[in-house]
């Protein structure tokens, strides 16, 4: 992926970007201090859930003053908004840096991996990050929360739509086959979702079975669309 792809990505997710993508150090340090206290915000969602996600925690958690939060976010659904987009901004760019970058050049010591296998354990890896953690209690938030979901949903449906055009630029052999290179994206997301969940009660070794099942069942979907 080109650096200019790569841009254009990750600006339909967050227009404005992020601090690495000004030039002016006044700029970039005020956008790092917004990062700073969306990272916080991160933290107490996670540990929190929703209900508890506050500007008193940000501030809590950052150790600036209350006006300086205010100036970046004067109000609890202003930080809920910008919370939404670094999450989904960062699962993002995680997906085009680390993701995309392994499939051209693999790591020192590498056993060889079938695209679809490096594709899917890198899912899920991403799958266990804090990000997706944040991503779940936003998602089961916005279930009952209509506010939420008014700022939730649009934001995840346009992940959704540049994930799915990254993924088919990764995997040219799909070409003709979109179709059933959603479905199989979509089962890799729903089995995964469902496996972090469960992964607990049923056991690292279900839950290796499971991965290794869903791998053939895409590679199979990718045989019978000749991808």
């Amino acid at each position: 992926m080109t650096v200019t792809r790569r841009s254009r990505a990750l600006r339909r997710i967050r227009p404005g970007g992020g601090p690495e993508d000004h030039e002016r150090w006044q700029q970039r340090k005020s956008l790092q201090t917004r990062e700073d206290m969306l990272e916080a915000a991160i933290d107490g969602l996670v540990e929190f859930g929703y209900a508890g996600l506050s500007i008193n925690d940000v501030v809590r958690r950052t150790g600036v003053s209350r006006g300086a939060v205010h100036h970046h976010f004067p109000s609890r659904g202003a930080l809920v908004a910008g919370l939404i987009e670094h999450v989904f901004y960062h699962r993002m760019r995680q997906f085009l840096d680390d993701f995309l970058a392994r499939l051209k050049v693999p790591e020192a010591g590498d056993v060889p991996q079938t695209p679809h296998r490096l594709a899917m354990e890198m899912h899920w890896q991403s799958v266990e990050s804090r990000e997706y953690a944040a991503f779940l209690r936003l998602s089961v938030a916005a279930r009952s929360d209509e506010a939420l979901a008014e700022i939730f949903l649009p934001a995840a449906r346009l992940y959704d739509e540049v994930w799915l055009g990254e993924m088919r630029h990764a995997f040219p052999q799909w070409r003709g086959a979109e179709d059933e290179m959603q479905l199989a994206s979509d089962i890799v997301l729903t089995v995964h979702t469902g496996l972090l969940i469960q992964q607990s009660t049923i056991g690292a070794a279900r839950s290796h079975n499971v991965q290794e099942k869903i791998i053939a069942l895409v590679e199979g979907i990718a045989r019978e669309a000749g991808a």
